[in-house]
């Protein structure tokens, strides 16, 4: 069982919550999955039919000592088609949805282990980049580390935004990719609530 400080104007509290062990293979399992829902599969190649060259045949079948060919549209050729070459498809696959929960709390468990995992209650900012700056001074967040804020705190999120070391999500975009690509995670408290476990074992946001 876990115990999550919880920071904040409305903090002074603990949040008990059941985490997993750390299973790479899973962790792994779980990004991939993620990143290939992410591509853009946009990548395309002409064929021999897609190709402008000339359909008559280049020259004679024999008596020029060269090798037989037909038109120019082949691959042998340069400017040719493509024999094989890659066509737009969508990379995505289905992983199971247990497995995609186990991912996210595994992940959130990495950061709580490192004690890099920082829930708050009541961030009070007014939305000006430099009170996010000097909140996060305050809270052992000097720029060093790359954050990911998970908020719904409209005023929050607007402070963050143009930090170049903070990265900004609502709670419900919260995933592992993200969490394990910053080396720190602040939260809203309300998303570790047991009340609040549809989040914590949400699936993760693609």
């Amino acid at each position: 069982m876990a115990q999550i400080n919880v920071i904040g104007s409305r903090g002074g509290r603990s949040i008990d919550l059941e985490l997993p062990e750390v299973n790479p293979h899973i962790l792994h399992d779980v990004v991939t999955w993620q990143l290939a829902g992410r591509r853009r599969g946009t990548a395309s190649t002409r064929t021999r039919a897609q190709v402008s060259k000339s359909g008559r045949k280049m020259y004679s079948q024999k008596g020029t000592g060269n090798a037989r060919h037909g038109d120019r549209s082949v691959p042998t050729f340069v400017g040719g088609g493509v024999a094989f070459g890659p066509k737009p498809r969508s990379y995505a696959y289905t992983l199971p949805r247990k497995v995609r929960q186990l991912g996210l709390a595994m992940a959130l468990a990495d950061r709580q282990n490192t004690g890099k995992l920082t829930a708050v209650d009541g961030f009070d900012l007014d939305g000006k980049t430099k009170s996010f700056v000097a909140w996060a001074a305050q809270n052992g967040m000097d720029g060093s580390e790359r954050v990911l804020i998970v908020t719904d705190d409209e005023m929050a999120r607007r402070a963050a935004r143009n930090v170049a070391w903070a990265t900004v999500l609502p709670v419900a975009g919260l995933n592992a990719y993200d969490i394990l690509r910053h080396e720190r995670l602040v939260i809203d408290a309300v998303a570790l609530e047991p009340a609040q476990d549809e989040v914590v074992s949400g699936e993760a946001a693609q």
